[in-house]
């Protein structure tokens, strides 16, 4: 190697370097949250996001490149996204005490998701391939994504649409709800993972472990609650 560029543009075609590059730069990026002082401006994951698309952008590395190194930790969302099972597990009876109104806030939660896109979608005059393509974006991103291509919308769109309503959603939860003035960490949870999915429950969890707890639950139940209203939606969009 006659220089380091040539040693980085030889290093830059392994995939491990992507998948290093991904964990030291979202080890960085929780440190810097836990020093802000967990602001919701200092998400990790709005964070180590950014990092990595200027790297990407400022060495003109593919995005195909990069998830060959980095889809394990792509692999590992499903894992993760079951694990949320564990605490359910162990917090059980708080959570069955509330059941009633999680059911009702989930099909409200739901239905307002997707049918404000549906409205506003055909007040903007948007397509019918982007309207199919937003309409799943308050879902986790593996169903979203599913759901979208079996109804004819844009995977790609959709899956930045989710990761963005994810990231505006972690950085209102808290102060909305604190100028809302509402103190019950259950229903702040529950909230943040019905409207912004994994990375709201993230979230939720660097608050309370009860916020997590809802949080993840909500996510999974809209999760299914999505998978049944958006093909329903679907039929209205001509």
């Amino acid at each position: 190697m006659r220089s380091p560029v040539e040693l980085w543009v030889y290093l830059s075609a392994a995939p491990l370097v992507w998948l290093t590059l991904t964990v030291c730069i979202w080890v960085v990026a929780v440190e810097l949250s836990v020093r802000a002082r967990r602001h919701p401006l200092a998400s990790p994951v709005l964070t180590s996001i950014l990092a990595l698309s200027a790297l990407l952008w400022w060495f003109g590395v593919p995005y195909e490149r990069f998830f060959a190194g980095a889809q394990f930790v792509h692999f590992l969302l499903g894992p993760a996204t079951v694990a949320i099972a564990v605490p359910l597990v162990r917090e059980w009876e708080q959570v069955r005490r509330v059941v009633l109104p999680m059911a009702a806030a989930l099909v409200v939660g739901s239905v307002v998701a997707a049918g404000s896109v549906l409205v506003l979608g055909r007040a903007l005059g948007l397509s019918k391939v982007v309207l199919l393509s937003f309409l799943p974006k308050s879902a986790t991103a593996g169903v979203a994504m599913a759901i979208s291509e079996s109804l004819g919308g844009n995977p790609s769109l959709t899956a930045v649409l989710v990761i963005l309503t994810g990231i505006v959603g972690a950085l209102v939860v808290t102060p909305l709800m604190n100028a809302m003035r509402i103190t019950d960490y259950a229903a702040r949870g529950f909230a943040a993972g019905l409207a912004s999915h994994g990375i709201g429950t993230a979230r939720a969890y660097d608050v309370s472990p009860t916020a997590g707890l809802f949080a993840g639950l909500a996510m999974a139940l809209n999760a299914i609650a999505t998978s049944i209203l958006v093909p329903l939606l679907a039929f209205l969009i001509s």
